[in-house]
């Protein structure tokens, strides 16, 4: 599926009139200040750095950055602090992605290494080790620049960290898993999906909070629009993870609307499929549910993606939020058999 946010999906034609096609210019410097920060910073360690692929710089990998960039332009930040967040929020990336990774036990890359592709843990602790040097290196070159004060920087260092330990501390009280019954359905949202991804979606504007003064009238619009993005992205990613999410005994909205129903059979049912039966079968028995978070997973992305974006852009909520199911892969538990995963 074509990203919404392509440099042709803008109101009008031509590169100079298009804002996307600004951004999509200003996300690619973004990213490439934080591969070559990277770059230098494992030069001489022993590690190499493979330069990124195409597509590890394309937006349909990068769309929710695209997004958070989308937030500043709809600010008016200016186009060289744009480009200094987006490396920013590749840093927060790659400390979020190495940290979800050694909770769930699996790999997804934020850099490509000549480490075997077997040393998983290690891959994501270097990630997230050279992320945060990164962070610190690219503000350091600001401060050299004049463009930020010494206060500042500490200040952005400090933000960056406390933007992500909210998240971080709910992750921790579920690592030994959950005990007794789960919460009920409308808890999960507001005392777990809260922390664990409505406010882990405004960390985009943490660093920004400190370095721009005053900050942008629209700002708490925008930190708003990306908490209800978050949240619905939460509840596509527990449609996903259901199953998991069940024999680790994490939270997991779906699974809390299946245990606080009415129909014991179907909680029994969960078990048996969870543990013996296949994702198709566990989306073929529970539809209905699924259908029912989906529909609330699309009411927090349409009113966030709509209060985000610019009156004359409102045309791509729905493209928008179409591709973000595709891009968790919910996709395939609404429509078994029609598509992959995005």
């Amino acid at each position: 599926m074509r990203p919404p946010f392509d440099c042709d999906a803008g109101p009008t034609a031509g590169a100079d009139q298009n804002p996307f096609c600004v951004l999509q210019t200003e996300l690619g410097a973004g990213l490439q200040l934080y591969w070559q920060s990277a770059a230098e910073t494992l030069t001489g360690s022993g590690i190499q750095l493979v330069p990124p692929s195409a597509e590890a710089l394309s937006l349909e990998r990068n769309f929710f950055s695209a997004l958070f960039l989308y937030s500043y332009f709809r600010c008016g930040i200016a186009p060289g602090r744009r480009i200094l967040y987006a490396a920013v929020n590749q840093c927060l990336r790659g400390m979020v992605t190495g940290c979800d990774n050694l909770l769930d036990d699996e790999y997804k890359p934020t850099l490509q290494t000549d480490l075997p592709a077997g040393a998983a843990r290690f891959r994501s602790i270097l990630d997230i080790m050279v992320s945060e040097r990164v962070l610190f290196d690219v503000l350091l070159s600001c401060l050299e620049r004049s463009e930020i004060s010494i206060r500042e920087l500490r200040a952005a260092v400090r933000s960056s960290l406390h933007a992500l330990t909210r998240s971080g501390a709910q992750e921790a009280s579920e690592e030994a898993g959950i005990q007794g019954r789960r919460l009920p359905p409308q808890k999960v949202l507001t005392a777990v999906h809260h922390y664990k991804t409505g406010l882990l979606f405004q960390c985009p504007w943490a660093v920004p909070g400190v370095i721009e003064t005053p900050l942008p009238g629209d700002a708490a619009r925008v930190k708003e629009a990306l908490y209800h993005i978050g949240m619905g992205c939460q509840i596509l990613d527990d449609m996903v993870d259901l199953g998991r999410d069940v024999k680790t005994r994490r939270h997991n909205f779906v699974a809390s609307l299946i245990e606080w129903g009415a129909d014991v059979p179907r909680k029994r049912r969960l078990a048996d499929l969870v543990s013996s039966g296949t994702e198709a079968e566990l989306a073929g028995a529970f539809s209905d549910t699924l259908w029912e978070a989906n529909e609330t997973a699309m009411g927090y992305l349409k009113h966030g993606l709509g209060q985000l974006l610019h009156a004359g852009h409102r045309s791509l909520v729905d493209p928008a939020a179409a591709f973000i199911v595709a891009r968790i892969g919910a996709d395939r538990l609404l429509h078994p058999g029609e598509r992959g995963h995005a």
